[in-house]
């Protein structure tokens, strides 16, 4: 018995290390790069205010027992249809923006709940189901808008659309939505404008995310991350309860994904989502969580240490290597390896407690 709680106790320890290792790498290529402070940071903070939400919405179903939602690429999904509906409309500037948003939160709400379903049916596997909803989701995503948009659904804005009249551009014009939100208000970092307003929000969402977890919904949220039978026995809807963690994931993963678009002012619409949750996930974890325990400061702290290095490591390849490639294949290596180390880190504390 005392053998096992030393080995818990270690295994925690590796996991809590995680940040402490991104942060060695950071200094180390930080040294090799030889960029200015400025450059680093005016990149994250964009980064930061693209990506911030996204991880945000990972947290509350970690809360829930239900590990990494790789379900959020459908939110982004659901972001990137909103926007072609506005596209497809002629809605533009301030309009297109609120109509986007409304749009995406709408199809989030649907989708959330119907994720929110499915999950309840695979209690216990919900981190593999979701890989493969989100993969078969994804199939279909690119079929309404290869083959549907043109037959099934009439072409208003000839500018987005193949020159067949069927499907849609690989890549469309974001630009009269770009900088909608920098007229709320913005500071220079750099040689680069970034809007406050959005900073904020990714801020508040992380109180957002916080509250909801010190609320009584988030400490029935809790008591199931805990044991869903003792949660049952005290009373607690848990399906019910499980179906809103979903869609609150997902409603925060296309409010994620609305914000990454805007702000960068383009949609690949056929792989634009791809790696949203992979990225996330990876960030969540750089921050010091688990597939067990997670909190908004973890992601918000992942989100900066993650794009930090990713800015980094590609200059340091350059200079030291001479090669660019190699900091390329260093981020994805840094994205999949974290999430393989937590993986296996959570399964050997799993066989450690129940040992």
């Amino acid at each position: 018995m005392k053998n096992n709680n030393l080995s818990l106790n270690f295994l925690k320890r590796q996991s809590s290390r995680i940040p402490l290792l991104f942060m060695f790498l950071i200094v180390i290529c930080f040294y090799l790069a030889n960029v200015s402070l400025t450059l680093v940071g005016e990149q994250v903070a964009v980064r930061f205010i693209r990506n911030g939400i996204l991880v945000l919405s990972l947290v509350i179903p970690i809360a829930a027992g239900m590990g990494l939602n790789f379900g959020i690429t459908i939110g982004a999904m659901a972001a990137q249809g909103a926007y072609l509906v506005s596209l497809n409309l002629n809605l533009q500037g301030g309009i297109g923006v609120l109509v986007t948003f409304v749009i995406s939160v709408i199809l989030a709400l649907i989708i959330g709940y119907i994720l929110g379903i499915l999950m309840n049916k695979v209690k216990g596997k919900e981190m593999i189901t979701s890989i493969v909803i989100a993969a078969l989701a994804n199939y279909i995503y690119q079929l309404i808008f290869m083959a549907g948009f043109g037959t099934l659904i009439p072409i208003n804005n000839e500018n987005i659309a193949l020159s067949t009249s069927i499907g849609v551009k690989n890549m469309v014009d974001l630009k009269s939505y770009k900088g909608f939100f920098e007229s709320f208000g913005s500071i220079k970092i750099g040689g680069i404008s970034v809007s406050i307003f959005l900073i904020i929000v990714v801020i508040f969402t992380g109180f957002i995310v916080y509250y909801i977890l010190n609320t009584s919904l988030g400490q029935r949220i809790k008591a199931i991350g805990i044991s869903e039978e003792k949660a049952a026995n005290l009373g607690i809807s848990v399906d019910k309860t499980r179906i809103i963690v979903i869609i609150i994931s997902t409603v925060l993963a296309a409010i994620g994904q609305f914000i990454y678009l805007q702000n960068i002012g383009s949609l690949n619409v056929y792989t634009e989502h791809l790696n949203t949750d992979v990225m996330s996930c990876a960030a969540l974890l750089a921050g010091g969580a688990s597939i067990k325990r997670a909190s908004v400061k973890n992601a918000l702290y992942g989100t900066v240490i993650l794009h930090i290095l990713f800015v980094l490591s590609p200059l340091a390849g350059q200079n030291f290597f001479d090669n660019v490639a190699l900091g390329e294949y260093f981020r994805t290596f840094i994205m999949y390896g974290v999430i393989a180390f937590a993986l296996v880190i959570n399964i050997k504390l799993d066989n450690n407690r129940a040992k």
